[in-house]
């Protein structure tokens, strides 16, 4: 099913979660022993990361520095595949226009399609480590709004060949970011609502936001969406902070301000528990403000450990 149709015949807020894929090297159970712990919620999805890949150097046995390029973490496809054999729930892939082409961006969504996978989550995602700005791959995708024209096109069967006979349409459900703080990279919050609407008017089905801490920056957001013309539904993500190293890291690493009544409480914190706590405990009034304005979905942000997720859900709905 896809995530506007759970949205459609939703009686009431409804849960999602997004994990990682796990390192190279690492088994499925990984993702199980995350997932596990929250099934009982009855997500009507889950969305799966995709990561790029990055390049190392990487000394040779004669003393030299070969240049490598290395994914940490494979397998999306297989990982969304894998959930919905084990529980029977609809996945979200990302796809991502860094480390692709046009031509392995489409085999890809073949394959996703083959699959049975007809929800997408469509970013451009992150520079790589090693570079200044983002930069594409050759023959590749510079913004997620060429992600969602491909989307939006081969869901009208027209492929990358155009001479294909009697070619058969994907039916993809196409999902975008949003963020209530702007994109880091984004001048002002106009232009990129403005880059957010052409994403909608391109096909975006619906919309996920950036993660924040702030209710009153989310209602702002929607608002300023709905005056800009933008109707698709807006999906909230959240985080709760877990440690002391996140208070700093979160707001550098993904642009988000803490809001001053946060940092007041972690600055009385004497551990990483109880900043894991205050955390918790902030992001459950988080979500009954969200749930009080009949918000469509809730989507958590578990970074793969699932224990302070599971907190606030039992929580909310206690």
């Amino acid at each position: 099913m896809k995530v506007t149709e759970h949205i459609a015949n939703a009686k009431s807020t409804l849960i999602s979660f997004e994990i990682l894929p796990p390192l190279k090297g690492a088994g499925i159970q990984s993702i199980y022993n995350t997932l596990d712990p929250l099934m009982d919620f009855k997500p009507p999805f889950i969305n799966v990361t995709y990561h790029r890949s990055e390049f190392i150097f990487k000394k040779t046995a004669e003393g030299l520095f070969e240049k490598k390029i290395v994914r940490k973490r494979p397998g999306t496809a297989g990982i969304c595949t894998a959930i919905h054999t084990k529980y029977k729930v609809d996945t979200v892939p990302h796809l991502i226009c860094g480390g692709f082409s046009v031509d392995e961006t489409e085999d890809l969504l073949i394959e996703l399609n083959f699959l049975g996978i007809n929800n997408v989550l469509l970013l451009r995602g992150d520079k790589m480590k090693s570079e200044e700005v983002f930069s594409s791959e050759k023959n590749g995708h510079q913004n997620a709004i060429d992600l969602v024209h491909q989307t939006v096109r081969m869901n009208k069967g027209i492929y990358l060949e155009e001479d294909l006979n009697n070619a058969v349409p994907t039916d993809f459900c196409i999902g975008v970011a949003g963020y209530p703080e702007k994109h880091y990279e984004a001048a002002n919050m106009e232009s990129d609502l403005n880059y957010l609407k052409a994403k909608v008017d391109a096909g975006a089905n619906y919309i996920v936001t950036q993660m924040f801490f702030d209710n009153k920056k989310f209602f702002q957001f929607v608002k300023l969406c709905r005056e800009k013309g933008i109707t698709v539904p807006i999906i909230p993500g959240l985080k709760p902070i877990t440690n002391k190293k996140q208070i700093a890291n979160l707001p550098r690493i993904f642009n988000v301000d803490i809001p001053s009544e946060l940092l007041i409480e972690f600055d009385k914190c004497n551990s990483d528990e109880d900043v894991k706590q205050v955390g918790i405990d902030w992001c459950i009034n988080q979500c009954r403000e969200l749930m009080k304005e009949k918000i469509p979905v809730i989507h958590f942000y578990t970074m793969s450990n699932s224990g302070p997720v599971k907190k606030i859900v039992e929580n909310i709905y206690s």
